[in-house]
This record gives structure tokens, sequence and C-alpha cells, in this order.
């Protein structure tokens, strides 16, 4: 990737620490890092971010964060700017609001018809990934716990065999903005808000519908409740 993507290489500051990476796919992990950043709200929409002071708190060269901030914005998540960087897209409240209800729409019912099914799938490798989930929420490692909800949502939805399913949600989730979730690391709502993954993978196994079409109604309410530090828990859509 040359100079002609128009991504600056330059330093800047107040950004944080992102983790080192570890994945053979640095591309790929550098993306997913950034875009759990972003979804947390510590990349602040609207401000500048340098390739470069990025890439040094990841401990890689400026290549795979490059190519991963080129493929955000084709995500539609940053915006270019030309030898300098880039710019978190800022979402206003009727477009999160309307990415909930969408997404409700969907996994909602992904959910109940997966517990309809018999025999019940193996959800086994889910079920670590919901401990690990709850583990990174007990830890206060928010970005990792943002990485490993998103796994956890779309190796479930997966399970439908309906790639444009998971496609589509995978999309939305990215566009959601959490960005009370600093100031709920280590409280009890946001570790009971990561167990009720596993409370939603009993539902599913004992093919009980209702409940786990509530817990993942109720889940999804927590994107605009409490974890975007509305006052009510619930979400301004959740009438």
């Amino acid at each position: 990737m040359t100079a002609a993507s128009g991504l600056g290489d330059g330093a800047e500051r107040g950004q944080g620490e992102l983790g080192v990476l570890a994945r053979t796919s640095l591309r790929d992990e550098a993306a997913r890092l950034i875009r759990a950043r972003i979804i947390t709200g510590a990349l602040v929409a609207g401000e500048l971010h340098s390739i470069g002071s990025i890439a040094a708190q990841l401990g890689v060269s400026v290549t795979p964060v490059r190519e991963a901030v080129l493929d955000l914005a084709k995500e539609e998540l940053v915006d270019v700017v030309r030898n300098r960087g880039f710019r978190v897209r800022t979402l206003s409240e009727d477009d999160l609001d309307a990415v909930v209800r969408i997404r409700s729409m969907l996994e909602v019912a992904a959910v109940r018809d997966l517990a309809a099914i018999r025999p019940t799938q193996d959800l086994s490798d889910l079920r670590a990934l919901a401990k690990e989930t709850e583990q990174k929420a007990v830890s206060g490692d928010m970005v990792a716990f943002i990485a490993h909800d998103h796994d956890l949502h779309l190796g479930l939805l997966a399970r439908t065999g309906n790639r444009y399913l998971v496609e589509i949600v995978g999309r939305l989730r990215n566009q959601t903005r959490l960005h009370g979730l600093q100031q709920m690391i280590g409280s009890p709502d946001l570790i009971d808000s990561a167990r009720e993954h596993e409370l939603l993978l009993d539902a599913i196994e004992a093919g009980d519908v209702d409940r786990a079409e509530r817990l993942m109604a109720q889940h999804i309410r927590h994107a605009r409740g409490v974890w975007a530090g509305l006052a009510d828990g619930t979400g301004s859509d959740s009438g």
C-alpha cells in the first residue's frame, strides 16, 4: 500500500492504549481492535486520528493499520483524510435508535428459530467465548470485551446457516456506539449483561423459544440503555 491511499502516518495525542496484536492477519486484527475502540467511543468521533500513532500502540508497521482503516472506510465507520489519517463518523441518536430496532427485528427472530431446532446444535465453542467475554467485563478490558461480544453474537447467528443475516447484523453492530461503557468498567450491571450470554445459550439448548426471544430482546436493549449511559438503563426504544 502506497501513500496514494491518502492516509497520514503522523502521531497524535490522547488516544490511549490499544493492546499489542497477536493474530496472524495483522490487517484483520487491527480492523477488529480499531472497530471495538470506535464502538466504545475510545476513538472520538470527529477528531483526527493518525495511522502512525495507532500503529505504534499496536506494535506493528503502518501498512496493516492503513489497510485496516481503508476496510473500515468501506464499512462507513470512518472517513479517510488524505495524508493525515482518518475521522470516525458521527451518528445521531436517531441513527443509533434505528440500528437497535433493526437488530432487534433480526436477532430476536433468529434466536427464536435456533431454540426451536432439534436436535440442538453444539454450542460449546460459544459457551467458551461467553466465559471469555464475562472475564473481560470483570477485568475491565473493554476493547477485548466488545471484540469477544461481537464474535459471540455473530457466531450464534452463523448457526442459522444464513450468511446474509450474519453480514447484515455484523454491519449493524459495527455502527453501534456504546459511549457509556467506559463508565461501567467493573460495574455489576456490565458483568450481569455479559452473563446474559450464558443464559441465552441455556434457553436455546433447552428449546425454550419464548425465554430465548425475551433474553435476546433484553440484551440488545442494553446497547441503547445502560451501556450508552442512559439513566433508565432501557434505551429510548424500549417501549
